[in-house]
């Protein structure tokens, strides 16, 4: 069987070095929801957490972006940011309660933050425009592949590790991300290759931002509306949990809440594929507004299903796909999309740019569901979820429009 041409050494390596990732960061992910229970952390400190990293890696996305197009190369910080992401967590193993865990994500998402941008204009380069679709969607559909293998290798290790104490399997399954996590970052060292362009060392950060195309800054309003209620889905492990928890104890209910995240990463792996294959055929901006409005539907759906307390298991397995579905349709679109708009010498800036407006969007989201699921009700930070996806939708269809 003949490989397709866009199925290149770079998409591949890349795809195996997110895999990898992923298996380690979702296998924490997954289970930290329970771990933050059994140490009796609330839901707002949970946002928080989430909110300040994303805040931390919104800042330095933008920088390292222009810092790429600058020296006119990104592998080595590529591969720092996955070597940060891929141990901090690990630092979960000796918390008490929520500063060390506030530290472990700090680092870890200051790793991502470095890496994410410059990661996707790697993968943008190293593909033609009329396939870029597909290359961004077998990418997601990878890393997310390795979110599926994640939580269940936690949920297993969960009820394999010994438990002298409730919190010590967590602490143990905190310990073992570390493998996947080095191997990521040998992959990306040994797989991926790099033409390097020359530098650039008058570019100015500020006036590469402002020489960026305009059609491109009024998109980015649109994402940033719906980054702004694109709230962390450990929010709905941690929700899933305790709906369960009355019925099936702490632990199990920990492994459920972690196990429906699993539903959620096969849907997304599922449909990423399809997404980048139909986005390569049809207009990718009117297609991302249809994923932003899937995703308003689900944050009013989690709202109901906190409001009637609805416990069941196909109700929040749908749930949960849902999700997985409408972040597959984000993901491989905003990855897919800035190369469209953007010419090659500022791609970095514009990949960052686009990660500092989704993180400062992912703060505003993370603190404004935990806190209102704390200061009111879980169905009341949903709600308002949901209104800023739909309005961000309605934008970014707006500002096609004037294209």
């Amino acid at each position: 069987m003949r490989v397709p041409k866009w199925l290149n050494r770079n998409v591949t390596g890349l795809t195996i070095t997110s895999f990898c990732a992923d298996v380690g960061y979702e296998m924490v992910t997954a289970v930290l929801p329970g771990f933050l229970n059994t140490i009796g952390v609330a839901a707002a400190a949970l946002g928080w957490i989430e909110g300040a990293a994303d805040a931390l890696a919104s800042f330095v996305k933008l920088g390292a972006g222009w810092y790429s197009d600058r020296i006119g190369h990104r592998k080595g910080i590529v591969a720092f940011g996955y070597f940060l992401s891929g141990t901090a967590l690990a630092l979960f193993a000796l918390a008490v309660s929520w500063p060390l865990v506030l530290a472990g994500r700090m680092i870890a998402w200051f790793g991502k933050g470095i890496r994410g941008p410059l990661r996707d204009a790697m993968l943008a380069e190293s593909v033609d425009a009329e396939t870029r679709g597909r290359a961004f969607g077998l990418h997601r559909a990878g890393d997310t592949m390795g979110a599926v293998l994640g939580p269940l290798i936690g949920v297993a290790l969960l009820g394999m590790l010994p438990a002298p104490m409730p919190d010590a399997p967590f602490r143990g399954v905190f310990l073992f991300s570390l493998v996947p996590g080095i191997v990521a970052v040998a992959s990306i060292l040994i797989l991926v290759r790099e033409t390097r362009r020359p530098p650039d060392r008058h570019l100015r950060l500020w006036i590469s931002v402002r020489n960026l195309p305009k059609p491109y800054l009024r998109f980015l309003t649109g994402v940033g509306l719906f980054g702004a209620g694109d709230f962390s889905h450990t929010l709905l492990v941690l929700g899933a949990a305790q709906l369960l928890e009355p019925h099936l104890g702490m632990v199990r209910a920990a492994q459920a809440g972690a196990l429906l995240y699993v539903v959620r990463n096969g849907l997304y792996a599922a449909a990423s594929f399809p997404v980048g294959l139909v986005a390569d055929r049809m207009d990718k901006q009117r297609l991302l507004a249809a994923g932003y409005v899937a995703g308003a539907l689900t944050s009013f759906a989690v709202a109901v299903v906190f409001a009637w307390n609805i416990s069941g298991p196909v109700w929040l397995a749908l749930l949960f796909g849902a999700a997985g579905v409408y972040i597959a349709m984000e993901d491989a679109l905003e990855g897919a999309i800035p190369a469209d708009l953007v010419p090659l010498e500022s791609r970095g800036t514009a990949y960052g740019l686009m990660g500092s407006v989704n993180g400062v969007g992912d703060l505003v989201a993370s603190v404004l569901v935990g806190t209102l699921w704390t200061a009111v009700s879980p169905a009341a930070g949903f709600i308002a979820a949901g209104i800023l996806m739909a309005s961000g939708a309605v934008l970014v269809l707006w500002n096609r429009s004037r294209l």
